[in-house]
């Protein structure tokens, strides 16, 4: 029987959070919360159950996050030109992760809340059972939405290396859309970005 793949985390944080007015990276996780935690602390420490490696992408911003990655155990990875926007990065990421002779990655934004840990372990016991399948991702579903992180198997790895560097994830992802699986998750999280302070603000009211 084939054997899962060799998952690499990777957490793309290199954006200039030009609306929030503040790095999206940094900000503190739980909303009104004082125990220094971040959504990238909590991003890596979320992942660092089910990956050995978490790769943090970062941008112009590298040395406010860099002391937050570092402390919780990731790795930096620098995207030289993150204006060329989020495809960049990933790109970057999973550049390193092939440096690192790995064959697949789990993926997440920053300025996206940490999912549960059960979440993560639907998502992963899917992920093992699309080997069988010959599926190159695993999507979660919240209401409709897609939504991180995302699993991809080298296959899917592969396809956004080869892919235009003027393209983006979403044009790739629908370029293969029959090697997708998604899964139904009872996780808003899934599917919220937080862009604005308003949209940070209401992330209060989700709060158990």
């Amino acid at each position: 029987m084939p054997q899962p793949p060799d998952l690499c985390g990777i957490i793309l944080a290199a954006g200039e959070s030009t609306r929030m007015g503040r790095d999206k990276a940094l900000l503190p996780w739980p909303p009104e919360s004082a125990t220094g935690g971040t959504f990238l602390s909590a991003a890596i420490k979320l992942f660092f159950p089910y990956v050995d490696v978490v790769l943090v992408v970062a941008g112009k911003n590298k040395d406010a996050i860099a002391p937050t990655a570092y402390a919780n155990g990731a790795s930096l990875v620098i995207n030289p030109d993150p204006d060329q926007g989020q495809f960049s990065s990933l790109r970057a990421g999973l550049q390193e992760v092939r440096n690192r002779g790995r064959d697949a990655a789990m993926i997440t934004l920053v300025d996206r809340p940490p999912v549960s840990p059960a979440t993560i372990e639907l998502l992963q016991e899917a992920f093992e059972r699309t080997i069988a399948k010959r599926k190159w991702a695993v999507i979660p579903e919240y209401q409709a939405r897609h939504g991180h992180p995302i699993l991809i198997s080298n296959e899917m790895l592969e396809a956004f290396l080869e892919a235009p560097a003027t393209s983006n994830a979403r044009e790739v992802q629908h370029s293969h859309e029959s090697e997708i699986e998604y899964v139904p998750v009872d996780d808003p999280l899934v599917a919220m970005n937080v862009d604005t302070p308003d949209q940070y603000a209401a992330l209060s009211t989700l709060m158990p």
